[in-house]
């Protein structure tokens, strides 16, 4: 076989290694589908980790659940302050559904799902409660740069800061954007730890509102 031959033979397997390659990635691509960042949860504070069931400030003690049902997890309670430095803590919204949301004004995946949370919480504002809770490390955040970004982006959902972080330590927060979805309750029902969309966000929302 002359060396043009064997140049051209090789050159065909190499374009038809290259079409089985394609064609098995488009087969793989239809058949696995991107993970979904909404996920139920369990996140369990400390004080349960032993058994003990722990309620939120100000909720009565539950009948007993039925060995069946999933037990559930109460949300730690924490303290943030709003810009003008009053204190608020979650338990201060008992009875009502609650969207946490921890983020900073440094963090480019926070900034990019903020005006998804914004249309929403216009939309949803009235029967839900978003506590958008940015984490001042008193470095690459402060409540001044929080609230300056705020303000010249004009969003309108209720803004709070983690002036010493022990909110994101209460739910083990490594990385930001993290969502967390609490129902009336004060139980736990879904997080993530990616950004979410606006169709996503409305999702979890469902799973809280009564």
């Amino acid at each position: 076989m002359s060396k043009k031959a064997k140049t051209a033979l090789a050159l065909a397997a190499f374009a038809l290694f290259i079409a089985l390659a394609v064609f098995a990635y488009g087969r793989l691509s239809d058949q696995v589908k991107p993970a979904d960042p909404l996920q139920l949860i369990g996140l369990i504070p400390a004080a349960s980790a032993e058994g003990e069931k722990t309620q939120p400030p100000g909720a009565t003690a539950e009948p007993e659940q039925d060995a069946a049902q999933k037990p559930r997890t109460m949300a730690p309670d924490f303290t943030v302050q709003d810009a003008e430095g009053r204190e608020h803590s979650l338990s201060d919204f008992l009875g009502k559904p609650v969207v946490l949301n921890f983020w900073a004004s440094w963090c480019p995946p926070c900034k990019a799902e903020m005006p998804e949370f914004n249309q929403v919480f216009e939309e949803q504002g009235e029967e839900v409660q978003f506590l958008m809770v940015d984490l001042v490390d008193g470095m690459r955040e402060t409540r001044e740069k929080g609230a300056k970004y705020v303000e010249e982006m004009g969003f309108t959902f209720p803004v709070f800061f983690d002036m010493d972080q022990s909110a994101a330590y209460a739910y083990g927060v490594a990385t930001i954007p993290t969502t967390y979805f609490i129902d009336a309750e004060g139980y736990l029902v879904a997080g993530a730890n990616a950004p979410l969309d606006a169709a996503t966000l409305l999702r979890g929302i469902g799973m809280i509102k009564p």
